[in-house]
């Protein structure tokens, strides 16, 4: 006769067990809420701030980030001479700010894109022209500002027969332009970027269907896949506000213009991997150029 009293017992003690993780389940869970984002939440900007302070000051050579559109999330891209080492610090940098950030390994290594052979010449290397542009009558091109920081004068030809003109304007680090002037009449400057005629500027976005030329590797076409990005080169050059892309290039293709349709959006600043395997690239934007020293395309 005891055996049913029992059975009752047990069972409410199981239900006031059962009651009582339930409570503590739910507590617990109310505590982590406001400690870790939910998954698939935006971060806020605080830590996306935050991240970005935090991996900018490691300086580690051979990084990038931005923000990444689709996520809101600090993506920081690390090359292939980004140590084992460099990486621990770079995550241990990323965990106060857990579910901020995300950080993935980039093919070959970051660096601008200087080489000798076609193009414009400078005793030294080759880069690409950019985009023609003019203030009142006098004409000038827009290049990369690491081709132009060190050369005065730029040829037409590899043999530095044909003079193009003079450097008038550099802005690297931090940005990456440079302006060369027209100083020889015999060299031709049409508002062109190859066969498409120019006709203004673009502001990039995400998601945008974007081409690029440049004298190692003519067209190539692609997709921006970030605004703001910013990128260490090494030995203490970091350039930012980049557009970043999925296009590839290769030495050579420094100063090269970024375009959609008629309209030049940014000036190749450099990237990683190559045309062959694949490739990250990454753009000054043309319009702070133009807006700075009162210049426009034609």
């Amino acid at each position: 006769m005891r055996a049913p009293r029992t059975t009752i017992g047990r069972s409410r003690l199981i239900a006031s067990v059962l009651s009582l993780l339930v409570v503590t389940a739910l507590a617990m869970s109310d505590a982590g809420a406001s400690e870790a984002p939910a998954v698939g939440a935006v971060p806020s900007t605080a830590a996306v701030t935050g991240a970005t302070s935090a991996v900018e000051s490691l300086g580690i050579a051979g990084t990038s980030w931005a923000v990444d559109a689709g996520t809101g999330k600090l993506r920081v891209l690390a090359d292939a001479t980004v140590s084992d080492a460099d990486l621990v610090r770079l995550r241990g940098a990323a965990r106060p700010f857990a579910g901020a950030v995300s950080l993935d390994r980039l093919d070959g290594s970051l660096r601008t894109l200087l080489s000798g052979g076609d193009g414009i010449y400078s005793t030294s290397y080759r880069c690409s022209a950019g985009v023609n542009v003019q203030s009142g009558a006098t004409y000038y091109f827009v290049t990369a500002g690491h081709c132009t920081e060190s050369v005065s004068t730029w040829y037409a030809t590899s043999g530095l027969t044909t003079t193009i003109g003079a450097t008038v304007v550099t802005s690297f680090p931090s940005d990456d332009f440079g302006v060369v002037r027209y100083t020889n009449p015999a060299v031709p400057h049409p508002g062109t970027i190859g066969s498409v005629d120019i006709t203004g500027t673009a502001t990039a976005y995400p998601g945008q269907s974007v081409c690029r030329r440049g004298a190692a590797t003519g067209v190539r076409c692609g997709v921006v896949a970030a605004l703001n990005a910013s990128v260490n080169y090494g030995n203490g050059d970091v350039v930012h506000g980049l557009i970043r892309t999925n296009i590839c290039a290769e030495p050579g293709d420094s100063g090269g213009p970024l375009y959609a349709g008629d309209k030049v959006i940014g000036i190749l600043s450099g990237g990683s991997g190559d045309c062959t395997t694949g490739g990250t690239t990454y753009y000054q934007p043309i319009q702070e150029v133009l807006n700075t020293y009162g210049l426009s395309v034609y």
